[in-house]
């Protein structure tokens, strides 16, 4: 829900156990207490999306019986799966273009433990339209990071269990290139083309890919994107927001003629969904046009990558708690 800072205050004063998302300068004027946040003044609300820097999204996790405050590095980051409660869920933030969020990235894919409890969360962000940094915040201390997680893990009743899903739009175009490359990153110079290598900035360029699509990968039954952030021409490399793995096949997305009718379609099913959080991609907000559109039942912050488990892009994750 969308609050101003007072409404938020008083939760907090409250003893709430808070997921918060706001602009920084909000987030600065708030007493410690039980929540986590992350800067972005992007969100898409019930009556649609918005950019706003005088309320805060507030996710109020009534359903949790305790919870902890754990501040990681990249040295810890999957001890997260040790400080979980048994039956519980974590909720974890990572400042964009972070050394953490790199690695946290790189590395989540190959952590079996984390595929023991559910980890949902994303990456902060800024207004786009500025040179801001993005921040989290541990409420406990009232303390703001730039370069470490922040994860708030609840613990739920005997009698309850939280699980993920995320929202993908797209699908792979089965008549697109299969690519593959060499090594797990960031940054591409060099795949393989249908077997062929050849560097992939030419491989786009020469076949004018609208890189408003994803790369899309099939992860164990999973459709997982890789969103392109840029192409050098002159340097011949791609920049992704989420890293290729080497051994995996991608092919680049289907196009989606409508972004906002896509969503509408693909969230039919979900009407009857009652989600304690969700997110959605910055890339899909600004691809699809999403000021003024809503996507219910979602509503949440808007942001510079989204967790599922492992790092996501151009995707909506939620997490519900349902009965076991």
């Amino acid at each position: 829900m969308l609050v101003n800072i007072k409404e938020a205050i008083k939760l907090i004063e409250e003893g709430k156990i808070l997921h918060i998302a706001a602009d920084e300068s909000l987030l600065e004027q708030l007493p410690k207490g039980k929540w986590i946040a992350g800067t972005t003044p992007y969100f898409i609300t019930e009556q649609g999306g918005v950019t706003c820097k005088d309320k805060l999204f507030v996710n109020e996790i009534d359903c949790a019986v305790d919870c902890k405050i754990t501040v990681y590095d990249r040295s810890n980051v999957f001890n997260i799966t040790k400080d979980s409660y048994h039956n519980g869920m974590t909720f974890l933030v990572i400042p964009f273009a972070s050394d953490i969020a790199v690695y946290y990235s790189k590395e989540a894919p190959y952590s079996n433990d984390l595929l023991m409890n559910p980890t949902v969360g994303w990456i902060t962000g800024y207004d786009l339209s500025t040179n801001a940094t993005a921040k989290v915040y541990d409420g406990s201390s009232g303390k703001a990071y730039n370069d470490k997680a922040v994860a708030l893990h609840i613990c739920l009743p005997d009698d309850k269990i939280a699980s993920l899903g995320i929202v993908n739009i797209f699908d792979i175009d089965s008549n697109a290139a299969k690519i593959e490359f060499p090594e797990d990153t960031l940054s591409v110079s060099k795949c393989l083309v249908n077997g062929k290598e050849m560097l992939f900035a030419d491989y786009i360029l020469e076949n004018n890919i609208d890189t408003q699509l994803p790369l899309v990968a099939d992860y164990n039954g999973t459709l997982i994107n890789v969103s392109i952030k840029s192409v050098s021409e002159g340097n011949k490399t791609v920049e992704l927001y989420a890293p290729v793995f080497a051994g995996e096949e991608y092919r680049f997305a289907s196009p989606v003629s409508n972004y906002a009718a896509s969503f509408t379609e693909q969230l039919q099913s979900f009407k009857d969904l009652n989600p304690i959080f969700s997110c959605n991609c910055i890339l899909n907000y600004l691809y699809g046009k999403l000021e003024g559109k809503s996507t219910p039942p979602f509503a949440g912050p808007v942001t510079f990558g989204e967790i599922a488990y492992q790092l996501l892009n151009q995707t909506l994750v939620y997490a519900v708690v349902t009965d076991k």
